[in-house]
């Protein structure tokens, strides 16, 4: 379909969305004719109401002629002399698609790059382009790969997307906020109803009566009927122009592959899923695993240090790219799936250009650093700017140990309340809190004394059999709760297990003797001290035997010696 047609149809969709306003306008003036006709008057004037406030969103939507546009444009913008290379790169790529250059690059940190144009008097006219970069993107790819991205980005302005983007997306935003509006005028419907039918029951106990149920069925009718109409008129449009976008992406990904070639675009489709799904888990398992406790990774490296994992988990990612995502496609999704876009680009004869690894992304940056230190800097909210910045070993033992400190804060409090205990109450609570403030302020955590306490006199709870109550009073799972017998002291055993082991690891990171190390292909691990890897599962299962034995924990314990 060409630009002419496309408009056209975006023009009807948006008309459409007006004519149904008008309709229903119409459909309410009829029923108040009919209630001022024969309808009594008390009836004639609850449907006038109705009517009214029916009628409001309605002409509310229908007024919103301009579609808001966002305070502040997102991304870090960077200029022809910041960026030389960059910027030739995406002018020269520009010109091959037979297009005008965007007017701004913006870089963000997402795992993504887009396109925009402000576009006047309805897609007739060009306005600013944008095009946005995402720095965990880039750092993901091969400068060939990247080519084939921009290339295919740009594929959409020269296709006249990005002018009539914003007719659509009018009209998807008004039929989205009329129906937000109803939804929300039935929402205090019913919210006003339940507060008077508890009102009214709580008035029936009082009187000694049995309270009836809480019902809202009708509660706010009238508005979910209309919300109902404008969300089919919704779903109507988005599959009327999402097919058509689905084409255009199509078309962007052979123009990519005209101008960077087959395979380079091909590549760049597939690693598109795996980078998507490593920098979710980075982001989770990596750049955010300080952050409860206020620290970070080093300036530069909270977005930057996906390049760290993706090199760690070459092969992986390479099995990731070969298995494609198998999803279809709905009538409601704007991109076609991976698999058929990849599957597109893989029929077209072979054009001779391979798409053998070359430089990275990055090679096309004049300082990839100061750019993703700017991003930072400029994505980032305030309290997270001012958090403590550790080199990412130091942030990963400190970020699990505090972790460990917190998670068996109940343990170690239960312990207090120990018979014989209660002399080390103060003294444990109090350098647990310097853990705490030890960790986010990056101050070496040294001895401390109070969990090293802790930990004796929770083996001074086994030896005395004590210890069953203490874990009986920690939390327990479901299954844990309602077992009886020997299932329940199996439960018991094993909970017992867990928590004297994550109390010694809390025992022996705190003071030094083992360590948290980062590893960017597996789980953190921790690393104690020469022998203790092979004699502590055997100290474990004899403390929690049914004769428990703890003298060779205390001996492990007794045993000096930092890492």
């Amino acid at each position: 379909m060409g630009a002419t047609l496309r408009a056209l149809r975006a023009l009807v969709l948006l008309a459409g969305f007006h004519l149904l306003g008008l309709l229903l306008l119409a459909l309410l003036g009829a029923l108040d004719w009919v209630a001022w006709r024969w309808a009594p008057a008390v009836w004639a004037l609850k449907t006038y109401v109705l009517s009214f406030v029916l009628a409001v969103p309605v002409v509310r939507g229908m007024l919103m002629l301009r579609t808001p546009r966002d305070e502040g444009v997102a991304g870090v913008p960077v200029t022809e002399a910041e960026e030389p290379r960059l910027w030739a790169a995406v002018r020269e790529l520009a010109g091959r698609v037979g297009t005008r250059a965007p007017d701004e690059i913006r870089l963000t940190a997402d795992m993504n790059a887009a396109v925009t144009e402000d576009a006047r008097l309805l897609g007739l006219r060009g306005g600013t382009r944008r095009l946005y970069l995402g720095l965990p993107l880039v750092a993901g790819l091969s400068e060939a790969r990247l080519r084939a991205v921009l290339a295919h980005e740009l594929g959409h302005y020269a296709n006249s997307d990005t002018r009539l983007s914003g007719i659509t997306e009018r009209s998807r935003l008004h039929v989205a906020r009329t129906v937000g509006r109803f939804e929300e005028k039935s929402g205090l419907k019913v919210a006003k109803e339940r507060a008077r039918q508890e009102r009214k029951s709580a008035r029936r106990v009082a009187r000694g009566k049995t309270a009836k149920e809480v019902d809202t069925t009708g509660a706010g009718f009238s508005y979910r009927v209309m919300a109902r109409i404008y969300t089919a008129y919704g779903r109507f449009s988005m599959r009327a122009t999402q097919s058509g976008s689905r084409r255009q992406e199509i078309a962007a990904d052979l123009a990519a592959a005209r101008i960077a070639g087959r395979d380079a675009t091909a590549s760049a489709l597939r690693a598109l899923p795996a980078l998507d799904t490593a920098h979710e888990f980075y982001l989770n398992s990596y750049a955010t695993l300080g952050v409860e406790f206020g620290m970070l990774p080093p300036h530069g490296e909270v977005f930057g240090g996906v390049r760290h994992l993706l090199d760690a988990r070459a092969e992986e990612l390479a099995g990731m790219r070969a298995e494609l995502p198998t999803e279809p496609a709905t009538p409601y999704d704007s991109h076609p799936s991976t698999a058929e876009r990849v599957a597109t680009i893989e029929s077209l004869p072979d054009d001779g250009r391979s798409a053998e690894e070359d430089r990275p992304a990055f090679a096309l940056f004049t300082s990839p650093e100061a750019a993703l230190r700017a991003v930072e800097d400029a994505t980032l909210t305030p309290e997270a700017l001012a958090m403590r910045r550790l080199d990412w070993p130091d942030l990963v033992h400190a970020s699990m140990t505090a972790r460990y400190v917190r998670d068996t804060e109940p343990l170690r409090t239960a312990i207090t309340e120990l018979p014989g205990a209660r002399d080390d109450r103060a003294a444990g609570e109090g350098t647990a809190l310097g853990i705490d403030l030890g960790i986010g302020l990056g101050i070496d955590l040294g001895i401390d004394l109070g969990i090293a306490r802790q930990t004796e006199a929770f083996l001074d709870a086994v030896d005395t059999g004590a210890v069953w109550d203490l874990v009986d009073r920690l939390p327990k799972s479901e299954e844990a709760a309602a077992a009886t017998g020997r299932a329940a002291r199996e439960f018991a055993r094993s909970s017992l297990r867990r928590e004297l082991a994550r109390l010694l690891t809390t025992a022996l990171t705190a003071d030094g003797r083992a360590r948290w190390q980062l590893s960017w292909s597996a789980p953190a691990s921790l690393l104690l001290p020469d022998g203790y890897a092979d004699a502590l599962p055997a100290a474990l299962d004899a403390a929690i035997a049914d004769r428990p034995d703890t003298e060779p924990l205390r001996k492990l314990l007794a045993t000096g010696g930092a890492l």
